[in-house]
């Protein structure tokens, strides 16, 4: 039985193969269904198909970055944006201890798209080193909603291995931190 969780690799280099329509929409719905704070839904996704716009927003990229030919070459590239006052806010009033809870649920979203992607044979990586103002504008979100992440999103042209984890004694604590 395979284990998606353990299974699950960011891939960086993609195959020139469109992504079918319904596995969008599977991946999309899978996003839609990710657990939120006060089922707030604070999500905002953007698809990216356009291979200029995906040329523009590889260009925002941190130089180093290794996502930067991910971000240009993969069919799709969902922006994850989100609603900052939405999660752990109550009638405009901050009532969680962090401020950006919306960061929480938004990664519980990303999750559950590179996860789908993966049961659906598809490969994703987060990326999360560009210039988010300038993703913003290209992308046209509006005021009041933030540009978090980028997906770069398609069949895998690569299979790496895994990277080392560490061990569960390392960072299980029992009762107390220990």
């Amino acid at each position: 039985m395979s284990d998606i969780y353990s299974e699950r690799r960011s891939i960086r280099r993609f195959l020139d193969q469109p992504i079918e329509e319904e596995k969008l929409t599977a991946i999309c719905t899978a996003a839609r269904m990710a657990p939120s704070w006060g089922n707030r839904q604070c999500c905002e996704l953007v698809l990216v198909r356009q291979p200029e716009t995906r040329e523009r927003l590889s260009a925002l990229l941190s130089a180093k970055n290794p996502a930067i030919l991910a971000t240009r070459d993969a069919p799709v590239v969902i922006a994850v944006c989100g609603v900052p006052k939405r999660s752990g806010f109550y009638k405009e009033v901050q009532v969680t201890r962090y401020g950006h809870w919306f960061l929480f649920d938004l990664g519980l979203v990303s999750a559950n798209i590179c996860l789908k992607a993966w049961e659906l044979g598809l490969g994703s990586v987060i990326v999360g080193s560009f210039d988010h103002q300038a993703a913003e504008q290209l992308l046209a979100v509006p005021a009041g909603c933030e540009l978090v992440a980028l997906i770069p999103l398609g069949y895998p042209a690569h299979h790496p291995s895994a990277p080392p984890r560490r061990e569960l004694a390392e960072f299980v604590h029992l009762e107390r931190f220990s």
